[in-house]
C-alpha cells in the first residue's frame, strides 16, 4: 500500500522542470495552476492601475504643468513609454541568466515603488513640483519649472521605467509556468491563460482610466499619483502572499550568450558544408539533458546555414562549437524576428490613443450636465472596456465555435489572430481621421481657430476609434504575448516575453521620429505644419491618412512572413490531440514536447 501511495506521489509531481524556491520537485496537485495565478493576477491589476495612472494622463501634465506644446509633450511620452517598453530586454536577461523571474521581478518591484514614490514627491511637495499658472494666463507668460524641478520629475519616471523591466517580462512568464504542459488538462488550462491574463490587467487599467483620472482632474495630482503609489505597493505584497504556491524554472544561462555563440559558429565556419545526415552533427544524449532538467530539440531544415554552428571540425570551444539543441534555440528566436518587426507599426498607434487622441478630446464639448464634465484622458477607458468585452466573447463564444470547423483549440492560429488586429488598426486610424475632419469643418464653420476654443461638438465623437482600440487591442497585443511566449524554447521564455514589449518600445520610439519629422517636413515645405500646438489650425486628419497607409503597407508585409511562418509546435492539433495518454512515461513525453513539428503552417 505504502508503495503505491509512493508511486502515485511520483506521478503527482509536475513534469516541465518546475521547482520550489529550495530548488526542488514541486507537486502538481499542491502549487500552480489557477490557485497560484490568482495571486499574479491580483498584483497585475493593481500594477496597471499604477502604470495607467501615470501613463494616461501625463500628456496633460506636460501640457498643463509643464506647459510643453503638442509635439513636445507627445514626444516625451512616447520616448518614456519606450524605454519602458524596451527595459524588458536588460531584465529578461537578468531573470534567464542570473536570479530566475522571481528574484528579478522582486528585486525590480522594489525600484519601481522608489520611482513611484518619487514621482508623488514630484508632484505634491511645493519646493518639487511646478509653479502655478494663474487662470486666464496664456501658457507662453506661466513661470517655467526649474530644472531641479524637470529633473527630479523625469528621474521618477526613468527609475519607474527601469523597475518595470524586470517586472513585465517575467510576471507574465512566470504566470504561464504555473501550468504543466505535460499533464492534458493544465495544457488546456494554458490555452485561454493569455486571454484571462489581458482581462485581469485591463480590469486594474479601466479603473485608472475612470477613477484616477477623475481624481488627477478634479482633485489634485498628489492624491492622484498618492494612490496609484499605494496601489503599487498593495499590488506587490499580494504576490508575495502567494509565494508557497508558485511553480519556478530555474536560469538556464544567458540566452543572448547561447544564440551570440551560434552566430559566431556559423560564421566562423561559413566555408564548410553542412552534412546530409544530421546525426553527424555536435548533440548530447537525452540522459544528459534530463539529468539538468532541460529538454533535447530536434534538428530543423529551416536556417539551415546556423547548422554550421554543429558541425564537429575538432575544435570544442562554445564559440566554435554548439550543439544542435543550441542551434535549434537560435532558430525559434530568429525566425520570430521578422513578425515582431510587422508588429512595430500597430504599438506606434497604441501610442496616439494616449497622446494625439487625448488632445483631440481638449478641443471638444466636455459636458456631461450641468456640473460634470468628462477629463478627455477618461476616453481611454472605453478602449479597455471594449477589449475586455471582445475578451470574453473571444474566449467563450468564438473560439468554440471556430474550432469546430478548424480543429484547433485556440479556434484560430495565433498569427491569424494577430492578422485581424492589424486589419483593425487600419480601420482606427480611417475612422479617427473621419472623425478629425469633421472636427475641423465646425471649427470653420464657427470661425474658432483659437488655441483654446472649444469646439462645439460632443467629446463622444473619438469614441468610436477608442472603441476599435480596444477591440483590435484584444486581439493584436494578446496574440504577440501569446505568440512570443509559445514559439520560444523552453529556456528562452522570459527572452520571447521580452521580445512582446521590445514591439512596444520600438513602436513608441518610432512614433516619436515619425511624429518629429512629420511636423518639421510639413512646416518647412507648407503654409503650416499637420501637427501645431494649436489643434484648430492643425491637419491632423493628413497625419491620420499618413499612418492608415502605412499600416495598410505593414499588413501586406505581415501576410507575406506570416504565410512562410512554421511553428514549432503543432497548433492546429484537435482537441484529442490535447488529451494524450497521461501515463506515457515521463521521458517520452519529454521528447515528444520539445522536439519542433515543423508541418504545422500559419
Amino acid at each position: 500500500m505504502a508503495m503505491v501511495e509512493e508511486k502515485g506521489r511520483e506521478q503527482d509531481y509536475t513534469q516541465d522542470g518546475t521547482v520550489d524556491m529550495k530548488g526542488r520537485p514541486v507537486l502538481r496537485s499542491e502549487t500552480g495552476r489557477w490557485k497560484a495565478c490568482s495571486f499574479i493576477a491580483g498584483y497585475e491589476v493593481f500594477e496597471r492601475m499604477a502604470y495607467y495612472g501615470i501613463a494616461s494622463n501625463l500628456v496633460i501634465y506636460l501640457t498643463s504643468k509643464l506647459h510643453e506644446g503638442t509635439v513636445e509633450s507627445s514626444n516625451n511620452v512616447s520616448n518614456w513609454a519606450g524605454s519602458v517598453w524596451m527595459m524588458p530586454l536588460v531584465g529578461a536577461y537578468i531573470a534567464d541568466a542570473k536570479f530566475g523571474r522571481y528574484w528579478t521581478f522582486v528585486i525590480a518591484s522594489c525600484i519601481y515603488l522608489v520611482g513611484m514614490c518619487l514621482l508623488t514627491l514630484a508632484v505634491s511637495v511645493s519646493s518639487l513640483r511646478p509653479p502655478h499658472c494663474a487662470q486666464g494666463v496664456a501658457d507662453q507668460n506661466c513661470p517655467r519649472a526649474s530644472p531641479l524641478q524637470r529633473g527630479i520629475f523625469f528621474l521618477a519616471l526613468y527609475i519607474i521605467a527601469v523597475g518595470t523591466g524586470g517586472t513585465k517580462p517575467n510576471i507574465s512568464t512566470m504566470g504561464a509556468d504555473q501550468f504543466d504542459e505535460f499533464e492534458p488538462k493544465e495544457r488546456s488550462y494554458k490555452l485561454s491563460f493569455f486571454n484571462w491574463w489581458f482581462f485581469s490587467i485591463f480590469v486594474g487599467t479601466l479603473f485608472s482610466n475612470t477613477f484616477l483620472i477623475y481624481i488627477q482632474d478634479r482633485v489634485g495630482w498628489a492624491v492622484g499619483y498618492g494612490l496609484p503609489t499605494a496601489g503599487l505597493a498593495i499590488s506587490v505584497l499580494v504576490f508575495l502572499i502567494g509565494t508557497p504556491l508558485y511553480r519556478h524554472k530555474l536560469p538556464s544561462g544567458s540566452p543572448i550568450t547561447r544564440m551570440l555563440q551560434v552566430f559566431v559558429a556559423s560564421i566562423r565556419k561559413w566555408k564548410a558544408r553542412v552534412p546530409d545526415d544530421p546525426k553527424e552533427l555536435h548533440e548530447l544524449s537525452i540522459d544528459e539533458y534530463m539529468s539538468n532538467g532541460r529538454n533535447r530539440i530536434d534538428h530543423s531544415s529551416s536556417l539551415s546555414f546556423l547548422d554550421k554552428a554543429a558541425m564537429k571540425t575538432g575544435q570544442t570551444s562554445s564559440w566554435m562549437l554548439c550543439t544542435v539543441t543550441q542551434v535549434e534555440e537560435t532558430k525559434q528566436m530568429t525566425k520570430m524576428i521578422p513578425i515582431l518587426i510587422t508588429t512595430i507599426i500597430p504599438s506606434t498607434l497604441i501610442v496616439q490613443s494616449t497622446t494625439l487622441f487625448i488632445k483631440q478630446g481638449t478641443t471638444l464639448d466636455r459636458s456631461m450636465g450641468p456640473h460634470f464634465d468628462i477629463p478627455p484622458a477618461c476616453l481611454t477607458a472605453f478602449i479597455t472596456i471594449f477589449m475586455l468585452i471582445s475578451i470574453v466573447l473571444y474566449d467563450r463564444v468564438f473560439v468554440p465555435v471556430v474550432r469546430r470547423y478548424t480543429k484547433n483549440p485556440r479556434g484560430i492560429t495565433m498569427l491569424q489572430r494577430l492578422g485581424i488586429g492589424l486589419v483593425l488598426h487600419i480601420a482606427i486610424m480611417v475612422t479617427a481621421c473621419l472623425a478629425e475632419r469633421k472636427r475641423l469643418r465646425v471649427a470653420r464653420e464657427n470661425n474658432l481657430f483659437g488655441r483654446h476654443d472649444t469646439i462645439p461638438l460632443t467629446i463622444f465623437i473619438l469614441l468610436p476609434q477608442f472603441a476599435l482600440g480596444g477591440v483590435a487591442d484584444s486581439f493584436v497585443e494578446i496574440a504577440k504575448l501569446e505568440f512570443f511566449y509559445d514559439q520560444a524554447p523552453e529556456g528562452m521564455k522570459s527572452l520571447g516575453t521580452s521580445y512582446f514589449t521590445t514591439s512596444l518600445g520600438l513602436g513608441s520610439f518610432l512614433s516619436t521620429f515619425l511624429l518629429s519629422i512629420v511636423a518639421h517636413i510639413t512646416e518647412r515645405h507648407g503654409h503650416k505644419g499637420w501637427i501645431l500646438d494649436n489643434l484648430n489650425i492643425s491637419r491632423l486628419d493628413h497625419y491620420y491618412v499618413f499612418m492608415a497607409v502605412l499600416s495598410l503597407l505593414n499588413f501586406l508585409c505581415f501576410v507575406v512572413i506570416a504565410k512562410s511562418f512554421v511553428y514549432n509546435v503543432d497548433v492546429k492539433q484537435n482537441k484529442s490531440g490535447l488529451e494524450m495518454n497521461a501515463a506515457s512515461s515521463q521521458s517520452n513525453v519529454r521528447i515528444s514536447q520539445s522536439s519542433p513539428r515543423q508541418d504545422a503552417k500559419s
